[in-house]
């Protein structure tokens, strides 16, 4: 009997222990993603800090005569293998290639407009990550069934057409899982709006992905405003877009949240003002540019040079404002950043992810991150 009753009182705490080193484990293992550039040529790889992140999306494969598509292999053939070396530093690190982008975009919709075109598409985008021996792909199609830059093709049927695209290259990758005997991951980057939502079949195509990349950042200007182009919450100056509504309505169309990853900016937006603006956020936008990196922002440019340096507290955002110059730059910081972790790690999001490496090469956003995420 009493033996009994000690099994009784030490079968709960077993319990209770599980269930933490469980949650402990989860929490460890959200996701860091960093997009790193391969367009602009070489890629340094001393400046990439392997055990800082959990996978490395190498960006971009071109899409060309409905084939992924190497389109530098002078250096992408180059990059992809020195990416993967720094698996020695962080064997647990996953490579992946990035096929699309804003600029690569146009050709999505023919490759993805009969089974035809689908299954060589599949074909030729795992046949890079078989050669290169990568752990997957990452599709960045800006957009199914919308513009995106001026030029590209869409279509009302790219709505299906994508969810099935997603399927054949699952498919092609469930082979290779069978040859390699390792997973093969698939994953996607999202416009962070809901008129993404309404041109796909999230809820069908979440089925075949690992994880779904929140573009949380880019956000436009709303009837000529100034606004964030990576803010967490709605600001109250003005209505527009944010990373919470992004996540609340891709989880309503059917994305599990421990699919969705949060973006977050490594960079900022310039926007130079008209005249009359006082105070940069919710003034009349005159024209817009990429901005700086956040390396630069805040090493040159953080109350420095005329800009002085605000937080919008409702939306969690901060920014910079030059009276001036009439300069406002909207941009992530570590604050931003560290709210953002926080979220995520609330609602049970997959983890984060940002783009882009080079833009801040000291490492300032990457370490809160680490800090916070973990």
């Amino acid at each position: 009997m009493k033996r009994n009753l000690r099994l009784l009182t030490v079968f709960p705490l077993l319990i209770i222990a599980l269930m933490v080193m469980s949650i402990s484990k989860n929490e460890s293992e959200k996701v860091i993603i960093g997009y790193v550039g391969g367009y602009r040529g070489l890629v340094d790889v001393s400046l990439i800090a392997p055990k800082k992140l959990s996978h490395i999306n190498y960006a971009f494969i071109n899409v060309k005569s409905n084939r992924a598509f190497i389109n530098r292999p002078e250096t992408d053939t180059v990059n992809m293998r020195n990416l993967v070396s720094l698996k020695i530093q962080n064997p647990k690190l996953k490579v992946l290639i990035s096929i699309g982008g804003w600029a690569w975009s146009e050709n999505f919709s023919d490759a993805a407009l009969t089974d035809t075109s689908r299954a060589g598409f599949a074909k030729s985008a795992v046949e890079i990550a078989r050669k290169f021996k990568l752990d997957g792909l990452d599709i960045d199609w800006e957009y199914p069934g919308i513009a995106g830059e001026e030029g590209n093709v869409f279509r009302p049927e790219d709505k299906t057409n994508f969810t099935l695209l997603m399927a054949a290259l699952r498919d092609e990758l469930n082979k290779l899982e069978s040859e390699t005997g390792t997973k093969k991951l698939l994953t996607i980057a999202v416009g962070g709006f809901n008129n993404y939502i309404v041109h796909t079949e999230m809820d069908k195509v979440q089925g075949y992905l690992d994880f779904v990349n929140l573009m949380t950042y880019d956000f436009y200007p709303g009837g000529g405003l100034a606004v964030h182009h990576t803010n967490l919450y709605s600001s109250e100056k003005y209505n527009g877009n944010s990373a919470d509504a992004a996540f609340h309505a891709f989880n309503k169309a059917g994305v599990p949240a421990s699919k969705l990853v949060m973006g977050i900016a490594f960079y900022g937006r310039m926007i130079k003002l008209k005249g009359e603006a006082k105070n940069g956020l919710a003034d009349s936008v005159q024209s817009m540019s990429y901005g700086k990196g956040y390396t630069f922002i805040r090493d040159s440019l953080i109350n420095k040079k005329g800009f002085k340096h605000y937080v919008d507290k409702s939306a969690k955002a901060p920014y910079i404002f030059n009276g001036e110059t009439k300069e406002f730059m909207t941009f992530d910081d570590e604050k931003s950043v560290m709210e953002k972790c926080k979220y995520v790690k609330k609602n049970g999001m997959g983890g984060v992810m940002f783009w882009e490496h080079d833009s801040d090469l000291k490492g300032y956003l990457l370490d809160q991150i680490n800090k916070d995420i973990k």
